[in-house]
C-alpha cells in the first residue's frame, strides 16, 4: 500500500511516462524564449498545449493550478511547477521548471553581457521599446484564459467576473495603489459567491 501512494506522489496519477516528460520540457523550453514579461504571459499557450491539445488537464484544473500557485507566497513562476505536477508528477515539475528557466536565463545573461558592451546600439533600443506593447498584449491574453472558465459556465455568461476584471484594469490604469486591493476584492467576491 505504501508503495502505491509513493508512486502517485513521485510520478503523478498516471505513473512515469518519458514521452510526456520530454514533451513538457521541450514545449516549456520553447515558451521560455517567448515569456516576455514573465512566464505568466505564456499561460494562453500553456492552456492550449495542456488542456486543448494534449487534454492532460481540464479547464478547471488548469485555472485552479495557476490560481493556487499565484496565491501562494514565493516566485511568480511557481504555477509552472503546479502545472507540471498535475500533468506528470514530480518528473513533470522538473521538466516544466527546467524548460522554463534554462533557456530564458541563458538568453538573458547573454543579452545583458552584449548590452553592457553595446549600450548605444540602435537594435537594443528598438528591442526594449518594442517589449512594452508585446508584454501588455500577452498579459491581456493571459487574463482572458484565466477569466473564461469563471465567466462562462453552464452555457451562460456570468457578468460579475467580467465586471470585476474591467474594474481591476481601470483601477490599475487610473491609480498607483497596490494590486493587492483588487486581489482582496476578488477574493471577497468569490467568498460571497458573486463570481
Amino acid at each position: 500500500m505504501a508503495t502505491a501512494s509513493w508512486s502517485v506522489f513521485a510520478f503523478g496519477p498516471a505513473g512515469f511516462n518519458a514521452a510526456v516528460v520530454l514533451q513538457l520540457f521541450t514545449h516549456f523550453a520553447m515558451l521560455s524564449l517567448l515569456a516576455v514579461g514573465g512566464a505568466i504571459t505564456t499561460v494562453p499557450d500553456m492552456h492550449r498545449f495542456l488542456v486543448t491539445e494534449k487534454t492532460w488537464l481540464s479547464d478547471g484544473q488548469f485555472a485552479a493550478s495557476v490560481a493556487l500557485a499565484q496565491a501562494a507566497p514565493g516566485p511568480n513562476v511557481l504555477f509552472v511547477a503546479v502545472l507540471g505536477y498535475n500533468a506528470a508528477g514530480l518528473a513533470g515539475v522538473a521538466a516544466t521548471m527546467l524548460g522554463t528557466l534554462l533557456p530564458s536565463t541563458t538568453l538573458a545573461m547573454a543579452v545583458v553581457r552584449w548590452g553592457r558592451n553595446n549600450p548605444q546600439s540602435r537594435g537594443l533600443r528598438a528591442f526594449t521599446d518594442g517589449m512594452a506593447p508585446l508584454t501588455i498584449g500577452l498579459l491581456v491574453a493571459t487574463g482572458w484564459v484565466l477569466l473564461r472558465p469563471n465567466a462562462w459556465q453552464l452555457g451562460s455568461l456570468k457578468p460579475a467576473p467580467l465586471l470585476l476584471a474591467a474594474a481591476t484594469v481601470l483601477f490599475m490604469l487610473k491609480t498607483r495603489f497596490s494590486p493587492v486591493w483588487m486581489i482582496a476584492l476578488g477574493a471577497l467576491a468569490g467568498v460571497l459567491g458573486w463570481v
